[in-house]
C-alpha cells in the first residue's frame, strides 16, 4: 500500500528505512510489503529451483534471483523493487547491490495485499523498464498470466497447466506437478 504522501522519494530514502522494513518504490512513491506466507514461500523456492536446475542443466549464463534482491529499473533514483524472481542474463547489469536495468523474466507472486501492484502498477513498470517476460502467479485465483513483452503475447493458465517460459528454448513449467 502507498504512503500519502506530497513529496517523492529516493532509493536513499529505502535504504534509511529501519532494519527489516521491507519495501519498494516506484516512481518516488514507496510501497511497504508484508511478511510473505508460507505458501508464497513454497512457490516462490519450487518456481526458482525449477529454472535454477534448468540453467545449470543447460550450463546457461542467466542468473535467477528470489526477493529480496535489489532491481534498480531505471537510471533514476526513484525505482527500486524487489520481485520475488527475477533472472537476469546479461551479467554487466550486475552489481554488488543488485541489478541495474530489466531483468529478462520477473515472476511475482501474488499476496493479498500485493495483487493491484502485481496486476496493474508492475505490469506497467516492468514493460516500460524493458523487461522481456513477466509473470504474475495468484494462488488464490488459481491464475497465472504470462506477459511476453517481446512479442506481445499474453497466456492466461492455470495450477493444471504446463507453461512454457519464453525466453529459454525448452524451458517448461508443470504446475501440476509443483506439489504445493
Amino acid at each position: 500500500m502507498s504512503l500519502p504522501q506530497g513529496e517523492l522519494y529516493t532509493i536513499e530514502d529505502i535504504y534509511n528505512l529501519p532494519e527489516g522494513t521491507r519495501a519498494e518504490l516506484i516512481d518516488g512513491h514507496i510501497y511497504y510489503m508484508a511478511p510473505p506466507s508460507r505458501k508464497h514461500q513454497e512457490i516462490v523456492g519450487t518456481l526458482y529451483r525449477k529454472i535454477a536446475d534448468y540453467i545449470d542443466s543447460k550450463g546457461g549464463s542467466c542468473k535467477p534471483y528470489i526477493a529480496p534482491f535489489a532491481v534498480f529499473l531505471n537510471e533514476n533514483d526513484r525505482n527500486y523493487v524487489e520481485p520475488d524472481i527475477a533472472v537476469i542474463c546479461d551479467k554487466n547489469k550486475l552489481t554488488d547491490k543488485g541489478c541495474t536495468g530489466a531483468p529478462d523474466w520477473i515472476i511475482e507472486i501474488v499476496s493479498p495485499g500485493s495483487r493491484r501492484m502485481d496486476y496493474f502498477v508492475k505490469l506497467f513498470k516492468y514493460r516500460s523498464a524493458g523487461v522481456r517476460e513477466y509473470w504474475i502467479v495468484d494462488p488464490d485465483k488459481n491464475r497465472i498470466l504470462v506477459y511476453s513483452f517481446e512479442s506481445e503475447d499474453t497466456g492466461d493458465y492455470s495450477f493444471s497447466d504446463s507453461i512454457k517460459a519464453g525466453i529459454f528454448l525448452d524451458l517448461h513449467i508443470d504446475f501440476s506437478q509443483l506439489n504445493i
